[in-house]
């Protein structure tokens, strides 16, 4: 039994958090996302290439930027994730193989991934169908970021995803590192090609 408040925080943020999942599979069946990159820059010495993380971005009903954080919580909830992962995935590729300057500048571009992908039986082999189409080499300059935590939850699923896809020759950025249990432990048994250390350090 829940006794109905009018102005219960945690039923606010629920009916909120529905109507954003509703805006989201919208944004995605209307095509209002938009790929961003951020540079990743050396402290202390130059690459020959560049280095950035592939950012998403919704476009709301009247054409302006939201931010993943007013999404992000809901797509979660409503396990929509894995289709932006796909869409995430499937544009970044389609970019670097129509952009020939921008690919031969390329030194390693980073890609979010969400746990429930990582959870997906369907999500491995619709990564290496999206490799396959493609008739240049850019599985060497992608770099798949999970977080410690997801990694930890669906263990042997992760460790199955990196290694075929490190195969092909993706790289495995470990994110968030620090904030789970057992970290170092765990460490051992994934093999990511670098480390990003959460920021609470």
């Amino acid at each position: 039994v829940y006794s109905f408040a009018e102005n219960d925080i945690e039923l606010m943020r629920r009916r909120r958090e529905t109507q954003w999942a509703a805006r989201i599979s919208a944004a995605l069946d209307e095509g209002r996302f938009e790929l961003f990159r951020m540079p990743i820059k050396p402290l202390q010495r130059e690459e020959p290439g560049e280095h950035y993380e592939i950012l998403v971005r919704m476009r709301d009903e009247a054409g302006k930027i939201v931010s993943p954080e007013h999404f992000i919580a809901a797509a979660e909830r409503y396990n929509i994730t894995p289709a932006i992962d796909r869409w995430v995935i499937e544009n970044t590729l389609r970019w670097l193989v129509s952009n020939a300057d921008e690919r031969d500048k390329l030194l390693m571009c980073a890609i979010n991934l969400s746990g429930q992908s990582l959870g997906d039986d369907k999500f491995l082999p619709f990564v290496i169908e999206q490799f396959a189409r493609i008739d240049v080499d850019v599985a060497s300059r992608i770099c798949f970021e999970i977080t410690e935590t997801s990694a930890v939850a669906s263990f042997s699923q992760a460790n199955r995803f990196i290694r075929a896809l490190k195969d092909l020759g993706c790289k495995f950025s470990l994110d968030d590192f620090g904030t789970g249990l057992s970290s170092f432990n765990y460490l051992k048994q994934f093999p990511v090609d670098y480390l990003k250390i959460d920021g609470s350090f």
